[in-house]
């Protein structure tokens, strides 16, 4: 079921949305050589119960942390531990966090000191894909066209768009209808209406989209070993157009 939400369902998202960009930005200050990604982990937690809220990830289907930490070639669901980030790291940070009954969801790909240029395209390119998608995020759009833009933006600069993972509907559940594939066909999919909320993601690969996940059942990595880069934010459709909720006062369009 695609959830049309009442404008005061999605301030209550947008307050949780808000609290993930606080601990987003929280995660930006600590990424330095030497940071333990426990220690970045912890750190967003605190925060997220400061503010009166619970992690969304922490327990998620057995997830064992608040916080998805993924460097160079993980795609995503890089569990925290004792791995220190070095110079040259580029580093994924996604989060979760529900409050009053509703959750937010954003990501952003980090860099650690002085980063090779061609992983800095590599992020510039992730935020452009993530522009063009929320761009068609308007009403009688549909969900393809989110796809198709942000898959022909991120080929067209030679890389490989992520399939195996896609973003979601978002609201009193983490993942909600409708999924929003990062690749696809213009004027295809669920037609988007005011009042949907979605958590639009792209995850792009230096290489090939093929992807894998380890033993731990958790981290997704390139099949090829070559980085990737990820960003999120929970948007809200609206008449007016796309309203990005995971910044301080919202915004339109994309980033």
């Amino acid at each position: 079921m695609i959830y049309v939400r009442k404008p005061v369902e999605i301030e209550r998202i947008g307050r949780s949305a808000r609290i993930v960009h606080d601990a987003l930005d929280l995660a930006g200050s600590m990424m330095r050589p030497g940071t333990r990604t426990a220690d970045i982990d912890a750190a967003v937690e605190k925060l997220i119960r400061s503010r009166g809220a619970v992690p969304s990830f922490k327990g998620y289907y057995g997830f064992p942390a608040s916080t998805c930490i993924s460097i160079n070639d993980v795609v995503v669901h890089g569990i925290p531990g004792d791995r220190e980030l070095i110079e040259g790291d580029i580093v994924g940070v996604d989060v979760g966090a529900y409050l009053d009954g509703y959750h937010g969801d954003g990501a952003r790909t980090f860099a650690v000191g002085e980063i090779p240029e061609a992983s800095r395209t590599l992020m510039k390119t992730t935020q452009e894909c993530l522009a063009r998608g929320i761009e068609q995020a308007v009403v009688n759009n549909r969900v393809g066209d989110i796809s198709a833009a942000i898959q022909a933006h991120a080929e067209a600069n030679g890389y490989g768009v992520v399939r195996k993972l896609v973003g979601h509907g978002i609201g009193r559940a983490l993942h909600e209808e409708p999924q929003v594939p990062n690749f696809g066909k213009a004027g295809q999919g669920p037609k988007l209406r005011a009042g949907m909320v979605l958590a639009i993601e792209p995850m792009v690969n230096e290489g090939t989209y093929e992807v894998e996940t380890l033993e731990d059942e958790w981290t997704v990595v390139t099949r090829d070993r070559k980085r990737s880069a990820h960003f999120e934010h929970t948007v809200a459709i609206t008449e007016d157009g796309p309203v990005i909720l995971t910044v301080p006062n919202g915004d339109r369009g994309g980033e």
